[in-house]
């Protein structure tokens, strides 16, 4: 067997800042700017071809009430989320900060007040860390597309881009991500100088984390609107960022709210893959939170705050232990030598069988209930007994089982599943 490779110190410290972060697996993004008083989702200016002139002319009229971030937190905390992103400047080019790289923000027009100092605040209150996004794309700004053809529009841009950032960075003390957006039109890292960026940032915010959008890989990569597993790889995570309804900005016509069943499922896919769920908000104009994310997120919190232990801190990737993946029926998470089954479908009876398991279990509890379960484990198979007719869980019908083992929890299946090598 080959050396085990010595890890750079590059690599040390983003295992080292990634810790808080992959332990706190549930987070808030929050999309909120101009186009939310148009009601038709963020892209609303380009998709619908809004004149620039006519698109600026909602700088006025935007009058959010006093605070309404101590709202989205508050509702973050109660559903179980550890951490919040906010667009700071989305692709339309408003700043919601008191910028000096240009009078198009928040302070100078209808808010009249810079609402990223608001946000902060509002985070750090009810003790949740703070990501601020920037769209590197912006559709305002005079250099923003002719940067791609014109060398002096490039630098004129990407002046004004480090300015917005070097702000962000040393105006609003200590911020946890940030996490760019949409790198068009320049195509590559070497154009948008991201390194150089990005040093800047680490240098003014030792400890952030940065995701994989300007051309780089960074800290985290960011699966959108598909909660699918990125393959593992030293130090960096994986987040999916979904959107609640199918739109990221404030969009009141939208009736595809995703379920608690189906919310509560892509968090059981990130904890069995050690990765975060960023699950979006759009708030109204004046800032409020539509009521169908406020009644699930305050339901969520129901669910989380009594399975959180299956999702939440130092969890191992399934994979690297060998359990089988089964999305119809259930999932898993792993802590050291314990083991928790997520069972989505509730069987005909009063029993559920765990084939293959490689490990000697000696207790399991539903964590539904907090009651212990008797069961049977004999060869390649574990039989729980003496299960309730139905679901314990009534809020998504998932309920989570805590198996404490003897040793590392490990799976072998045949049958043409994939089966990984013995961890020696």
């Amino acid at each position: 067997m080959p050396a085990a490779r010595k890890l750079t110190l590059t690599e040390k410290d983003r295992i080292t800042r990634m810790q808080w972060w992959k332990r706190a697996r549930f987070g808030m993004f929050i999309h909120w700017g101009l186009y939310s008083q148009l009601a038709r989702h963020e892209w609303v200016m380009n998709r619908e071809r809004i004149p620039k002139r006519e698109y600026e002319k909602l700088a006025a009229t935007w009058k959010p009430k006093p605070r309404p971030m101590r709202e989205w937190a508050k509702l973050a905390k109660a559903a179980g989320m550890r951490y919040l992103v906010m667009t700071t400047k989305h692709h339309e080019g408003f700043c919601l900060w008191d910028t000096q790289q240009t009078t198009y923000n928040s302070v100078k027009h209808g808010p009249g007040r810079d609402l990223v100092d608001e946000y902060v605040d509002a985070c750090r209150e009810f003790g949740l860390k703070v990501g601020f996004y920037y769209s590197l794309m912006d559709w305002h700004h005079v250099d923003g597309a002719r940067c791609a053809y014109n060398e002096s529009a490039r630098r004129r841009f990407l002046d004004f881009t480090q300015g917005c950032i070097r702000e962000l960075m040393s105006n609003y003390g200590k911020i946890d991500v940030l996490w760019y957006d949409v790198s068009w039109p320049l195509s590559d890292s070497a154009q948008w100088e991201s390194r150089t960026m990005n040093r800047m940032v680490r240098k003014l915010q030792p400890s952030i984390l940065i995701n994989d959008r300007s051309k780089l890989p960074e800290d985290f990569g960011t699966p959108e609107e598909n909660v699918t597993p990125q393959a593992p790889a030293k130090g960096r995570g994986w987040e999916a960022c979904m959107t609640y309804n199918g739109s990221w900005g404030y969009m009141p016509s939208a009736c595809d709210w995703r379920s608690n069943r189906e919310v509560i499922s892509m968090l059981g896919t990130c904890a069995g893959f050690n990765g975060n769920l960023l699950l979006n908000i759009g708030p109204a104009p004046d800032g409020s939170v539509p009521e169908e994310a406020k009644v699930r997120l305050k339901t969520i919190g129901k669910w989380t705050a009594k399975h959180g232990e299956a999702m939440y801190g130092d969890v191992d990737r399934i994979d690297v232990n060998g359990l089988e993946w089964m999305p119809v029926q259930c999932g898993w998470s792993i802590k050291r030598k314990s083991l928790y089954w997520w069972v989505k479908n509730w069987p005909g009876n009063d029993e559920l069988t765990i084939g293959g398991l490689k490990t000697r279990v000696t207790r399991i509890t539903n964590l539904t209930t907090g009651k212990r379960i008797a069961f049977n484990q004999s060869g390649s198979r574990l039989v729980m007994r003496g299960l309730p007719k139905t679901c314990p869980d009534k809020i998504a019908e998932i309920t989570v089982f805590k198996l404490a083992c003897a040793s590392t929890p490990r799976q072998e299946l045949g049958g043409g599943c994939v089966i990984l090598p013995k961890r020696k």
